[in-house]
């Protein structure tokens, strides 16, 4: 009887007793299943992988990121930049980027050797900050508009490890002054910094995102740098320790000419193009649009030369879902882009161009319309 009743209770019995097997609490049981359960979600969701998943962006109308000094009359159609959206993959992001037949690159093969996923953001930031000089400079150089050029700012681009500097600067941060000083090339600041020794300071300035602030810096000793063939060692030079880069704006002769773009955290140079047949909009009296919604890419330098960019198929995904009519795209993607039309049976029309006349011959010849 007392046998039967206890291969029948659900007690647990830490002693084990004769012919029984310890048993856990169902109530363990449930939480240690949770906790295995919590662990492979944290996995799946949370642990990154060494991976981008490519696929497409947006196509945003540029109007209102360019800012000139006189008025101008609203447009009837749009200018949109496109862009190709970048995420981190996770082994849940991982497995739908392969069943959905989205691009996947490894990381190593994205960033440069050394660099760090926030030096690579920072790199594609500056990068556009070139592409907007580059286009503000194009519309002028086509429109035969003076300017002459600024020196702004310096960027931080990198910070050697074990530097002073590294544990007070970031990348990312924007120098205004040192030592009170604007510094407006680098033979200038190598020529200021040679004077000081390991050990002194400056007092630098410098903008983080929306705050100015002001920190000292102290001087050390460099990285020895690799002696040449044949050479003596160079000696060890003072310095802040970072790499940089000068930020440079584009000044006109005539302010009501002045071009100012904000366009937010979009990264990279590829948006040239449409930029700056944004600021030909905002600069003539016409609309050059001529009421269509044109969609493009390319980078672009001053004599007008539009050059190829990554992800074009995307672009084209995000321009046709904006229902976009026109798409520039550079001689050299042209094929990709028109492949990605073709596949989207879109009535959306590729157009190949090398230069920004071409672009501007191609608008010319559309006739007016009202915007849809």
């Amino acid at each position: 009887m007392d046998e039967q009743n206890n291969k029948g209770s659900d007690e647990w019995n830490p002693g084990g007793g004769p012919g029984r097997k310890p048993r856990l609490p169902s109530s363990f049981k449930i939480i240690a299943s949770a906790m295995v359960g919590l662990i492979a979600a944290y996995f799946l969701v949370f642990y990154p992988l060494p991976y981008y998943i490519y696929q497409p962006g947006t196509a945003e109308n540029i109007r209102s990121m360019v800012i000139v000094n006189k008025e101008t009359p609203p447009d009837a159609g749009s200018f949109m930049l496109t862009t190709v959206g970048v995420m981190n993959a996770n082994a849940l992001t991982y497995v739908w980027a392969e069943l959905t037949d989205k691009e996947l690159k490894q990381r190593k093969n994205v960033l440069l050797a050394g660099e760090t996923e926030e030096e690579y953001n920072q790199r594609q930031v500056y990068s556009m900050v070139s592409s907007q000089s580059n286009a503000i400079l194009a519309a002028y150089h086509k429109l035969g508009i003076p300017y002459h050029f600024k020196t702004e700012s310096i960027m931080v681009m990198h910070l050697v490890p074990g530097m002073p500097a590294a544990s007070i600067l970031r990348v990312g941060d924007v120098l205004l002054k040192m030592d009170g000083k604007v510094m407006e090339s680098a033979k200038q600041l190598v020529s200021y910094l040679s004077g000081k020794k390991a050990g002194d300071s400056l007092s630098v300035t410098f903008r983080r995102g929306d705050k100015v602030l002001e920190k000292q810096v102290a001087l050390d000793y460099l990285p020895e740098e690799p002696a040449e063939s044949g050479k003596a060692a160079k000696p060890r030079r003072v310095g802040v320790g970072i790499s940089y880069n000068f930020l440079m704006s584009v000044q006109p002769e005539n302010l009501e000419n002045h071009i100012k773009i904000q366009a937010g955290e979009i990264g990279g140079p590829s948006a040239g193009l449409m930029f700056t047949l944004e600021i030909i909009n905002h600069l003539l009296p016409e609309d050059i649009s001529k009421g269509h919604r044109v969609a493009g890419t390319g980078t672009i330098i001053e004599d007008g030369t539009v050059g190829p960019i990554g992800g074009i198929p995307y672009k084209v995904i995000a321009a046709h879902r904006e229902k976009a009519e026109i798409f520039f795209a550079p001689k050299e993607n042209a094929a990709d882009a028109i492949k990605q039309a073709e596949k989207l049976k879109t009535k959306m029309k590729i157009v190949t161009i090398s230069t920004l006349s071409e672009a501007m011959d191609y608008l010319e010849q559309l006739p007016e319309t009202a915007q849809k």
